[in-house]
């Protein structure tokens, strides 16, 4: 049985291959394949929704993730949408297991207890006290024989769970071990230093030089695992991604203007005792969530509000869409009731009390010198790079979208997803 690999290197973008197509990686494994550039990815683009969407097929309005974070008003740290019964729909892992087809994924996005990943590590991590990274990752899919896996290379992260590259170097070396060690039929792995990078320090410069030559040498691992089990012949790889960034000049947090004007209350020690109107951010853009979002009369009041500090043109936001505005124009629907989108330069965040404004700082993702969560028709693009027997050779393309990246892998795995909204890449594919 065929093999299919799929790489997600979080927030590489197509200013990123003149550099990396100097690379033995490069050269080895994607040079001569097929290439696509200017990918474009879903609304709101983060990582969690649109690698939703990388397994599905399906826009957020469809699938249900609508940001990395659950809904949790006041909560401090928020939790994240890590466990696959938050997607509303079916995915790659299911749709293969059900063609009779091996399945592992590493660090993936929206998997945890996913019971169609054989051989899985979630994307998750301890939880503080007494929790560990070999607790974790049972509770959330992990086998005995996966986390043996685990046990062998958790010096490499121990004391950085959390932190990039340390997590990816992690990542990638259980991926080369459990391709290795049970040859799944289909592999997804999915590490994010190159977008740390551009958190760190903006899109573009010298800094991503090395993040990229970190990349270089995971892939080079992962295929001579592959090699090693003789099935090089047999497999197709993947190079793909979820998003691009920009760069951000400040930090504005709107539920301060929500606590501000009654629509949070803050309890003495500063902390939330109830809400109305509720900001969660998701980078460059902001959900706004209503108590209760049928409540037309509150509708009215926060739209009007919102619409008061649009047209004073200094809260970050360029305009404001309705839920159905933006399931109409974005296929981005859900809980929420209103989106505001950036004004290109400012990022959100979740503070109840001021200042307004704040430094950036990279202590989260949406807080860095670069960040998502915009539209995605501007910015650098999302890549495609995949090269094996199912693969069309020199195949040079610019345009797709990731809705369309599920579809592919059902096709050459022989699976169906017959709902997805995408469609798969005919022009690639032999």
């Amino acid at each position: 049985m065929s093999h299919l690999i799929v790489v997600s290197s979080d927030a590489m973008v197509g200013e990123d291959l003149a550099y990396f197509k100097t690379l033995s990686s490069y050269l080895k494994c994607f040079q001569g394949g097929a290439e696509i550039t200017n990918v474009s990815s879903i609304y709101p683009s983060v990582t969690f929704p649109a690698h939703a969407t990388m397994i599905t097929g399906m826009y957020p309005e469809h699938h249900g993730i609508f940001s990395n974070m659950q809904l949790i008003p006041g909560s401090d740290p928020t939790p994240w949408q890590w466990n696959y019964d938050f997607l509303k729909c079916t995915d790659i892992f299911r749709a293969a297991k059900a063609a009779g087809k091996t399945t592992a994924a590493i660090f993936w996005p929206v998997t945890a207890n996913n019971p169609a990943i054989d051989y899985h590590i979630a994307d998750y991590w301890a939880q503080g006290g007494t929790d560990t990274t070999l607790q974790a990752f049972a509770r959330t899919g992990s086998s005995p024989e996966v986390l043996e896996i685990v046990k062998k290379h958790q010096h490499l992260f121990w004391g950085k769970e959390r932190e990039h590259p340390s997590r990816d170097d992690f990542g990638m070396a259980c991926a080369a071990d459990i391709f290795r060690t049970f040859k799944p039929n289909l592999l997804f792995v999915h590490p994010a230093n190159i977008d740390d990078a551009r958190h760190t320090g903006g899109v573009l410069g010298p800094h991503l030089i090395p993040a990229i030559d970190d990349l270089d040498r995971w892939l080079n691992m992962l295929w001579a695992a592959v090699e090693e089990t003789g099935e090089a012949e047999n497999t197709d790889i993947f190079l793909v991604s979820d998003h691009g960034q920009r760069d951000v000049r400040r930090n504005i947090s709107l539920n301060v203007l929500f606590a501000e004007n009654g629509f949070i209350r803050l309890a003495e020690d500063g902390s939330m005792d109830s809400w109305d109107a509720y900001c969660l951010s998701n980078g460059m853009s902001a959900l706004v969530f209503l108590r209760d979002k049928d409540d037309l009369c509150l509708q009215k009041r926060v739209y009007s509000f919102l619409e008061k500090l649009l047209d004073e043109e200094v809260y970050g936001f360029s305009r404001i869409y309705t839920e159905e505005e933006s399931r109409r124009e974005e296929h981005f629907g859900g809980p929420f009731s209103f989106v505001l989108e950036t004004d290109g330069y400012t990022s959100f965040g979740d503070y109840l009390k001021r200042p307004l404004v704040r430094d950036l700082s990279n202590e989260d993702y949406r807080f860095g010198a670069a960040t998502h969560g915009y539209l995605p028709n501007t910015g650098p693009q999302p890549i495609l790079l995949a090269k094996g027997p199912s693969i069309r050779k020199n195949v040079v393309l610019s345009g797709s979208h990731i809705v369309n990246e599920a579809p592919t892998y059902a096709k050459i795995l022989g699976a169906r997803l017959p709902n997805a909204d995408g469609k798969a890449i005919e022009e690639i594919l032999v």
